[in-house]
């Protein structure tokens, strides 16, 4: 059975000014998108599946609707802050999304086979594709999931602070535990993280990152609904709360209810948190075509 693609392409990007999702940032005007579902296909994932809002639903079918329906399976799924388990409801003056974790939830209807999970904004690179489809085949039950992690030091941005998930990682490439931090910001080579006080911790270069590059298998779902009740029965009154794909992994180590092995890479991660970083990203992807791992155009 072939694994499928989730990509979490539900977000505006306010910081970056527009629908990054569709912007054109390859030699021929390849979004970071197209990059993804060319490196899922050749690693032999055989569906994409892309999480979206009603919303942008006219400009994603317009950029991407006819360009893999001849080369892969998709599916379009809708995030909305109404779609929530039985028995729950969204506050009237929510306007803040539920969080990754309730993006990945709303797939469960189409995903039934094990399945990677991905911000449809950030680069990944083939061998990180390759190294989760190679992990999916060793895959003998249930609770067995993956996490693709990188160095900090390698994911930051020139202009402005990031959010990262900052994971403890055992002797065995087994995840301990995944902390986010979603401010870290970098002065020459110290890197920090800023807390809503405005308080300043020292983050080392080279920990371990979550950059949403997540390997599940189908029942991630039903544990997830069960924890998003949970958090929801705590939490929903709060506008800015968050349910975060870590923190249904954490709940999970906690548990012994799963496994998260982490991937080493050799993939260098880049993305588009901020419209400064676009000429950035367009000289990383020209210089991955002009060494031959692209073929220009992709398509």
């Amino acid at each position: 059975m072939k694994p499928t693609l989730v990509v979490l392409a539900a977000g505006m990007g306010s910081r970056y000014g527009g629908l990054k999702q569709v912007d054109g940032l390859g030699p021929n005007g390849e979004t970071i998108i197209d990059y993804s579902v060319y490196d899922a296909m050749r690693a032999g994932f055989g569906k994409v599946v892309f999480i979206i809002r009603k919303s942008i639903e006219a400009d994603f079918k317009a950029a991407f609707s006819n360009k893999f329906s001849d080369k892969i399976a998709v599916e379009l799924v809708f995030q909305e802050l109404d779609i929530l388990p039985e028995g729950f409801t969204c506050p009237a003056d929510r306007v803040k999304p539920w969080g990754t974790g309730h993006a990945v939830w709303v797939a469960k209807d189409v995903v039934k086979e094990p399945f990677a999970v991905i911000n449809a904004d950030d680069f990944y690179g083939r061998h990180s594709f390759a190294q989760l489809a190679e992990a999916f085949k060793t895959v003998s039950a249930q609770g067995e999931s993956f996490m693709v992690g990188f160095k900090l030091k390698n994911t930051l941005s020139e202009e402005g602070t990031v959010s990262r998930g900052i994971c403890s990682v055992d002797s065995n490439s087994n995840l301990v535990d995944v902390v986010e931090h979603t401010k870290i910001g970098h002065e020459g080579n110290s890197i920090f993280n800023t807390d809503e006080n405005g308080s300043q911790k020292p983050l080392f270069a080279d920990s371990i990152v979550s950059m949403n590059f997540w390997g599940f298998t189908p029942d991630f779902f039903e544990h997830t609904e069960r924890i998003m009740k949970e958090f929801l029965k705590t939490n929903s009154d709060n506008l800015k709360s968050e349910f975060y794909i870590p923190l249904v992994v954490n709940r999970l180590l906690e548990e012994n209810m799963a496994t998260c092995k982490v991937l080493t890479t050799e993939s260098s991660w880049f993305g588009v948190t901020y419209a400064g970083d676009k000429p950035k990203v367009m000289a990383q992807l020209k210089s991955l075509v002009d060494a031959g791992v692209y073929p220009s155009p992709l398509w």
